[in-house]
Parts: structure tokens; sequence; C-alpha cells
């Protein structure tokens, strides 16, 4: 596993854990009203009522209610996922580009959920929308011939990706489309929980970090894309 995705998953369980056992219900509530993402913020000059951090968090918070959970089952799930998805996209981006990969991937995610949900107290917290995005990275690659899915060897994740229009005429990709769009709508339509609580699940912000992954993909990609000619056939 690369030292940048273990790194991002201790990190995300330590900040858990000292919510979970060092901070007072008291501060951790600040936690959450300074670095998760609250979309009330962004409604009107007076949404700052309550909400500290003023402009600088209206920025951060993009970014920071990544790193925030809300349950060990929340975590657990996020941290399976990015070990699946973000390894790849790690192993191929570098520590530096994946980090990036995963700040701008969280931001759309948030972003696409403001979009819908202007206005909402209701904070949201949780690394799906990057992990989304990361999923998205990995189809560009992984699914085609010489790719990790196929070989499993260090010069699998270096292959040069498709084009776009080539990786959505691939039919395992297609099924893995549907697949994903038809359950992210379907927990968030349901206003299912993934861990059986409360919390229902921030469809739009995965929606918002998966394409922000599949389209941004190429500018943060340190693979040159292959020659039309030397292009393989998509099946």
């Amino acid at each position: 596993m690369p030292g940048v995705v273990t790194a991002v998953i201790a990190v995300l369980f330590l900040i858990h854990g000292v919510r979970e056992f060092i901070l007072s219900p008291e501060t951790d509530d600040l936690v959450l009203r300074l670095f998760a993402f609250v979309p009330q913020r962004y409604s009107s000059p007076l949404a700052h009522e309550g909400l500290p951090g003023g402009g600088s968090a209206d920025a951060w918070t993009f970014v920071t209610y990544a790193f925030l959970h809300g349950s060990w089952v929340h975590l657990g799930l996020n941290a399976v996922w990015l070990l699946a998805f973000g390894t790849p996209v790690a192993r191929r981006f570098g520590p530096f580009r994946f980090l990036a990969f995963f700040a701008v991937t969280a931001a759309a995610g948030a972003a696409a959920h403001l979009i819908v949900y202007i206005g909402e107290p209701v904070p949201v917290v949780g690394a799906s929308a990057a992990i989304s995005g990361f999923m998205a990275a990995a189809m560009r690659f992984a699914f085609q011939r010489r790719g990790p899915l196929i070989d499993r060897d260090a010069e699998s994740y270096r292959v040069p990706a498709l084009p776009l229009t080539a990786v959505l005429r691939n039919r395992r990709v297609l099924i893995f489309l549907v697949v994903w769009f038809a359950l992210n709508i379907l927990f968030g339509i349901g206003s299912l929980s993934v861990d059986g609580s409360e919390q229902t699940i921030a469809w739009q912000a995965h929606i918002g970090g998966f394409l922000a992954g599949l389209f941004g993909f190429s500018a943060f990609d340190p693979v040159r894309p292959a020659p039309v000619d030397e292009q393989p056939t998509v099946h």
C-alpha cells in the first residue's frame, strides 16, 4: 500500500479517535461548526451567525469536511474504499498529485452538495466525495489492456490512459457506471443510511467528486497519453 494512502487513513482514524475519546461534546460541536461543510454559510450575509471561522472557513471547509466522519462504521467503510481505489491512483500519481486530487475532488463534491442544499444548516462530513473521484480516476486506466486489473505489476500503473470517449465505450466501465450511479441515487432518494444510523448519504457530493475525478483526471496524470495510432481497441 502506498505510504500516502496509509498516511491519509491514519490521519482519518486519528482525527475521529480524538473527537470520540478526547474532546468534550461542546468542543466536538465547535470542531464540526468550524471544519464540516455547512451549506448555510453561503445563503446570506448573515449566514455566519453561530458558525465560527468567517470567510476563511468558507474556503477551507470545502476540503476539511472530508477529514471528519459521522461514526466508526462510516470511517471504516470509507477507509476500505480508499484503500481499494486510492491505491492504484496513488501508485500512478505519486503522493503530491494524490493529495491535490483528493482536495480537488472533495471540493467538487462539496460544491455539488451546495448547489442542491444551499442554506441548509445540516453539516456534511466524510471522504466519500474524494473516494468517488479516485474511483473515476482508476477507471481511466485500470480497465484497459495491460492495466493493473490484468497485469498487476509496477508497469501496469504507468500504462497510458485511454481518452475519455474510449473509456465510455468500454462495456465493463459502462456497467460500473450504471451500478454506481444507481446505488447512489437509490440511497439518496430513499434517505437510506449505510451504517444504520440517522445519518443519510450526501449522494450529490459523491456524484460531484466522481465527475471531477472523471473529467479532471488528465490534468493530474503524469503519464503521457498514447499517440492515437497506438491506442488499443476497446471491446
